[in-house]
């Protein structure tokens, strides 16, 4: 192989790796895209589109609304309740003096956020481009304890007072006949056991 040859190919080796950086598939990608080996990664302007069409079917996924931005970051737990909340991102959002906020914007109100938080703004991108698509949850899982909190307060065998009422002793539930007391217009009195059976003895 020739001298020219072998910097021609390194030259290229050179440009597809300038490729992949720009496109923020490698490592140190410009837009804080985790690397490429990360199958869950969605790249960020991929995921601010889904999230900008999620609950509304006429958008072009070119502009985001506030709590599009809040369903997103809830999913991504950027939004914690505590170190980051809802009342945060309205502030911030609410800045740029707009009801949508296009991509541009949408960075400038992450690094605004970002800022007043003294969190890293890579941080938090990270978060938004590996919580998976709108609706899809990674991270919620059900607890022993909060099934078992279900079953306990589901237990009819448990219930006292009118609740008991509305259950038959195998948990089923009475209906009407549970909630409301009807009126009995037999013209018997209450409390009378023999019911009917005039008629079967003369």
């Amino acid at each position: 192989m020739s001298e020219d040859h072998a910097q021609a190919v390194e030259q290229v080796a050179e440009d597809v790796k300038d490729i992949k950086l720009e496109n923020g598939t490698a490592p140190g990608a410009a837009n804080g895209t985790p690397n490429k080996n990360d199958d869950s990664v969605i790249p960020f302007k991929d995921a601010f589109k889904m999230f900008s069409k999620f609950g509304d079917p006429k958008s072009d996924g070119r502009q985001i609304t506030l709590s599009q931005s809040d369903k997103w970051m809830k999913q991504a737990k950027v939004i914690d309740g505590k170190k980051i909340t809802t009342t945060d991102t309205a502030i911030h959002f609410k800045k740029l003096k707009s009801v949508k906020l296009g991509l541009e914007d949408y960075q400038k109100f992450l690094e605004d956020l970002a800022k007043s938080k003294k969190i890293e703004l890579e941080e938090i991108k990270k978060k938004l481009t590996t919580c998976g698509q709108p609706g899809v949850s990674t991270h919620l899982t059900k607890s022993a304890a909060a099934a078992a909190a279900v079953d306990r307060l589901t237990d009819t065998t448990k219930y006292t007072g009118s609740h008991k009422q509305r259950f038959d002793e195998a948990g089923k539930g009475k209906g009407i006949a549970g909630r409301k007391e009807l009126v009995d217009n037999s013209g018997y009195v209450t409390g009378y056991q023999h019911k009917d059976s005039y008629n079967k003895s003369h």
